[in-house]
């Protein structure tokens, strides 16, 4: 197994930014498994601590090396990238309501971030850079499913910054070659994930017996992807040749509601649903997304992949793995549904 991984990712090490977050510490721990050699980029804090890689498997503990920096640093960033050949760069702001209130700081974290993984990337020769998009860039979808054509319309603070960081990654492809992939994932969600997500928001209101369960709009549709099958699309990028300078969507192909969503979740924890809109979850009209649907066509020639949670049935089968996570108590202790994390 070891000699087909150094086979697949090469000399040199894979760089993960935000690894101490949802997505990436499911991906660190993916590569690790399948033979990388990984340096997780994590959030410099005074408690030392790695994030969701606290949590990480028994089988790799140890197996990665850490580096604690801000990516908003230039210098930290280049430092984290000595001796990296593969980099996957996920860390990021990705709330949106926070983003209202404090845009600026999605403008050094999302933009000026990227802009130092490229530079740092590029002064190394890095052989292939992954970039995480998100589907907010396409804003409220025009027609579907969303393929990567669709315009890109920025209706909040937050896509805004993504749309600048996707445009700054493609103009260092198209300026001086470097190996850019654009990974575009549909509402990802999973164990780990925080409740600034509507998923985890539901599910721990109703498992901790919530009267009223607090909600936003109900009316938006979202194309929910796995976390696992996101990563299964990093790991599949970084080895792909054929997707430089490509950007690609990763969802399910499943369109479901908001309060279909909540009533699915409900119905698997065996709880009624008692909905109140709450106004403080309700983002401005123009800048709610109503519809995100995926074309995944293009990950599916480029990377030969496949969403194993697809569908009506692949998603109620990741809500059901989700929730049994989330009802573990040294899980659930983690959150504080009872207030609104924006």
């Amino acid at each position: 197994m070891m000699a087909t991984a150094a086979r697949r990712f090469g000399q040199g090490k894979v760089l993960v930014t935000g690894a101490d977050g949802f997505i990436g510490s499911h991906l660190t721990e993916a590569l690790v498994r399948a033979g990388a050699d990984v340096r997780a980029f994590v959030f410099y804090n005074s408690q030392n601590s790695w994030g969701w890689l606290e949590d990480c498997g028994a089988d790799i503990r140890g197996q990665f090396e850490i580096f604690a920096g801000d990516i908003r640093d230039g210098d930290g960033v280049r430092t984290a990238m000595k001796d990296c050949t593969l980099v996957a760069h996920l860390a990021a702001l990705v709330a949106i309501p926070y983003s209202y209130h404090s845009p600026a700081a999605y403008v050094d974290t999302n933009v000026k971030g990227t802009l130092h993984v490229l530079q740092a990337a590029r002064d190394v020769n890095a052989r292939r850079i992954v970039v995480t998009s998100t589907s907010e860039v396409y804003g409220t979808a025009q027609r579907v499913p969303i393929d990567e054509t669709h315009p890109l319309v920025g209706q909040s603070p937050y896509s805004a910054s993504k749309i600048g960081a996707d445009q700054l990654a493609l103009s260092f492809y198209r300026s001086f070659a470097s190996p850019v992939v654009l990974v575009r994932p549909f509402n990802t969600y999973g164990p780990r994930q925080s409740a600034r997500a509507i998923i985890p928001t539901i599910a721990t209101q109703l498992l901790t017996n919530a009267q009223r369960l607090r909600l936003g709009s109900l009316h938006p549709t979202r194309d929910f992807s796995h976390v696992s099958d996101v990563v299964e699309g990093f790991m599949r990028a970084l080895v792909c040749e054929a997707a430089v300078g490509e950007v690609i969507n990763i969802g399910s192909a499943f369109e479901i509601s908001i309060l279909d969503t909540a009533k699915a979740i409900a119905e698997i924890i065996g709880s009624n649903v008692h909905i109140e809109t709450d106004a403080a979850r309700v983002r401005p009209p123009a800048s709610e997304v109503d519809r995100l649907l995926a074309d995944t066509t293009r990950a599916q020639r480029l990377l030969a992949w496949q969403p194993r949670y697809g569908g009506r049935e692949g998603f109620r089968r990741g809500l059901a793995e989700t929730i049994a996570w989330l009802r573990q108590p040294h899980n659930l202790a983690r959150y504080k549904p009872q207030i609104y994390n924006i």
